[in-house]
């Protein structure tokens, strides 16, 4: 158990998702929490479901100039835990095959994205010589996921700079990990594994045990327990630098 009671946390993604399942766990902890995104309605739900501990902000974490008006506009706010969610899944194609703007919108969002919000939010946490930034990355960096080459080298992208701007940062109190879910209970695998069965004509059954089986637990993760890691490495005062992996054995 951590008290994250008189920190305010700025969570990328927070719509929906992991980056929602996060800022409960946030605002369980104490935290007050400002959800960010581009849509406004899943913002909206979430915010209202979270209660008076969170508010709500739209900002395009791609483009520097939505960055750094959200910057201004929480300037009155000691925003001391960034959670860096934003992401896109991308192209599911043989990369020969890969439009070079598709490919690049994957590395706008999931890294240019992470920049550009570390470059807004880091140097406040630094005069203060306190902060953490934990950066969601992927399993999908570090094994084999094929077709989807722009989102692997993406997440890879994510821990290089994470593991680089921990030691940037570091002596001033800053801490910067990185967090590697693995493939996530959902709506998302769920079609995932409708299309493998369609593309290997077997059933839905075979293509998801196909698929769980390589995990140590034989199971996925959940929305929830990502969550509740993302507050478990705050309460980690020497943790910096770190890829923790979270993926039921995916990795290992």
């Amino acid at each position: 158990m951590i008290d994250l009671t008189g920190r305010t946390a700025l969570v990328t993604g927070g719509g929906s998702g992991l980056g929602a399942a996060i800022a409960e766990h946030l605002v369980g902890a104490g935290a007050d929490v400002v959800l960010a995104a581009r849509r406004t309605a899943p913002l909206d739900e979430t915010c209202a479901r979270l209660g008076a501990a969170a508010s709500c902000e739209t900002v395009d974490v791609a483009d520097p100039g939505s960055v750094d008006a959200l910057a201004s506009r929480l300037a009155d706010r000691q925003i001391s835990i960034l959670i860096n969610n934003a992401g896109i899944a991308g192209p599911v194609a043989e990369l020969t095959s890969i439009d070079p703007d598709a490919w690049d919108e994957v590395f706008a969002v999931n890294v240019r994205g992470t920049y550009l919000m570390c470059r807004a939010f880091l140097p406040a946490m630094v005069r203060r010589g306190d902060g953490d930034v934990i950066n969601l990355a992927s399993v999908s960096g570090k094994r084999p996921l094929v077709r989807r080459t722009p989102y692997c080298a993406s997440k890879m992208a994510v821990i290089g700079l994470t593991s680089t701007l921990a030691f940037e940062v570091g002596p001033s109190g800053v801490r910067v990990n990185t967090l590697s879910p693995g493939p996530v209970e959902g709506d998302r695998m769920d079609r995932n594994f409708r299309l493998e069965a369609e593309r290997t004509s077997t059933s839905y059954d075979a293509a998801r045990a196909a698929f769980v089986n390589r995990a140590a637990m034989e199971r996925m993760v959940t929305a929830d327990e990502v969550g509740r890691a993302a507050v478990a490495m705050l309460a980690m005062p020497g943790l910096t630098g770190a890829d923790v992996d979270l993926s039921a054995g995916m990795v290992a």
